[in-house]
């Protein structure tokens, strides 16, 4: 990583850049590319802040004469900018150069890592819900100590600060105005950074609308969005003999967790975190609800799997520090009750389980990080051609958010709402062609065609159901016990025979 984006830092002056120009591949094609660092101060309300840098990656386009840059600005907070998946933005190189600007944080010298938080999110089974956001609380706090104490000022790391760092790289490479190409929380960074720049901003294409204020999942909507999973399973004749009523399934089983499964047990609140977050897309979605209908009739297998998943997806999710210094400052109330609010009941079984783990804990300990002004947290009108795709059963960024939240305040917008598609990656991957031509058609031309989308239904039929690992799993682990207790047994018959032979042999010398 070092040799692909150098550090500027020992030239200890503000917005000077350094660039190393090389061949970039994507897939078997070969472009040239800029592998960029630029110096920028840590937080610029700060006269005395210290520098830091942040990398930066533009790939050139292949046209001579290429149009206004695409800007890519992926989800998180918590993620790398650095990584996207190059064959999406393959489809802008004809015409457009690509620049991807490092989320400060995420990427460049400072990365707000939190092994306390990782830690604390490893609950053991058997821990009551007090204990577990005591411990998660307490390791937050934990962990801005940590990075207070090595020079870190955790206010600068904000929504307002990371937009001013795609400001200093536009003007470093010398573009009058750029396009933005975002998904989920990118959305909402490419909003505010049109309201701030407007003149910058040519067009702005948004995946996944994360509008202010929905940093958190409410579980009023989660639940509204199993039902309509539930209403769209109710189509399938087959599916319906399974479970009449995938809703009540779900409630059911919600209600009565299975706690082992063989001899692994089965963690009530692990599973509903996982749930929840294999409900992004469609395919694992539909895993889900094979694991749940499974576990209707005697067989938790699949839950079992769900709940030993938990330590080895949840912990390593996310860059924990980043996720807190840009979520708390943007949308935390202080004087909302998260654990009530978050956690399941009667009306709502699945409740909000991942809101509840990352929001409830700030009862025990703080992250202190000061509130972003107000302008970076309000909905406000903007003149800026604006293209929102979006899921109609999207659990993360549901359509319904844009459609009322958002749209209403863009004089130039129009929204796509994608039948029987998830978060993000449903909308670029289900249908790659219908994607494609509406973004490119968009970035060249403005024209939007909302036809050129081919409704695709979901389809709940899993070809490797989480049982079947389940239970290949447990297989596998048998085998290869009773392989060993072969081999020991063939080893201490095969030492006693020797020991037998040598016995007789010196019997009859």
């Amino acid at each position: 990583m070092e040799d692909n984006y150098p550090n500027p830092a020992s030239v200890l002056e503000e917005n000077s850049i350094t660039i190393n120009t090389r061949p970039f591949k994507i897939g078997p094609e070969e472009f040239l590319a800029d592998f960029g660092s630029i110096v920028v101060t840590e937080n610029r309300s700060k006269s005395t802040s210290r520098l830091i840098t942040i990398p930066f990656l533009r790939i050139h386009a292949e046209s001579k004469n290429p149009v206004e840059p695409v800007f890519g600005l992926t989800g998180g907070p918590g993620m790398s900018n650095m990584s996207w998946d190059w064959g999406f933005l393959r489809m802008f190189l004809p015409e457009h150069d690509v620049v991807l600007v490092g989320y400060r944080g995420a990427d460049g010298s400072t990365i707000l890592n939190c092994p306390e938080v990782t830690k604390a999110f490893k609950f053991k089974n058997g821990q009551s819900d007090e204990a577990i956001l005591k411990n998660i609380g307490e390791a937050w706090e934990k962990a801005a100590k940590r990075l207070n104490s090595e020079g870190v000022d955790l206010d600068g790391y904000t929504i307002p600060e990371t937009i001013e760092d795609i400001e200093s790289v536009r003007k470093a490479l010398g573009y009058k105005r750029i396009n933005l190409a975002s998904g989920s929380y990118g959305t909402r960074v490419a909003y505010f950074y049109g309201l701030k720049y407007p003149e910058n901003v040519f067009r702005s294409a948004m995946i996944g609308v994360n509008p202010p204020g929905r940093f958190i999942w409410e579980p009023e909507k989660i639940d509204s969005q199993l039902k309509y999973y539930s209403a769209l399973w109710s189509r399938d004749s087959i599916l319906s003999k399974k479970s009449p009523d995938l809703y009540q399934t779900m409630r059911k089983v919600l209600e009565n967790m299975p706690r082992r499964w063989l001899s692994i047990s089965i963690n009530e609140e692990k599973v509903r975190v996982v749930t929840f977050c294999l409900l992004f897309q469609r395919n694992s979605a539909a895993q889900v609800f094979d694991a749940y209908v499974a576990a209707e009739h005697g067989d938790a297998s699949g839950l079992a799997l769900m709940s030993l998943a938990y330590n080895y997806f949840i912990p390593s999710l996310l860059i924990w520090g980043d996720l807190a210094c840009k979520a708390v400052s943007a949308d935390f109330d202080s004087t909302r009750n998260y654990y009530a609010d978050m956690s399941a009941n009667s009306d709502k079984p699945l409740g909000s389980p991942l809101s509840k783990l990352l929001w409830a804990p700030l009862d025990y300990g703080r992250w202190p990080v000061k509130k972003i002004p107000g302008e970076y947290i309000k909905t406000r009108n903007t003149d800026t051609e604006t293209l929102i795709l979006s899921g109609s059963i999207d659990f993360s960024t549901p359509a319904e958010f844009s459609t009322n939240e958002l749209l209403p305040y863009l004089n130039n917008g129009k929204q796509i709402i994608f039948s029987e598609y998830g978060h993000v990656g449903d909308v670029m991957y289900v249908n790659f062609e219908d994607t494609k031509r509406i973004l490119t058609s968009f970035f060249n031309s403005e024209e939007v065609d909302s036809s050129l989308h081919t409704y695709n239904p979901v389809n709940f039929k899993v070809k490797l159901s989480f049982s079947k690992i389940a239970k290949l799993a447990v297989a596998i682990v048998v085998f290869i016990i009773a392989a060993f207790a072969t081999l020991i047994i063939w080893f201490l018959k095969r030492n006693r025979k020797h020991k037998t032979l040598k016995k007789i042999r010196k019997s009859n010398t």
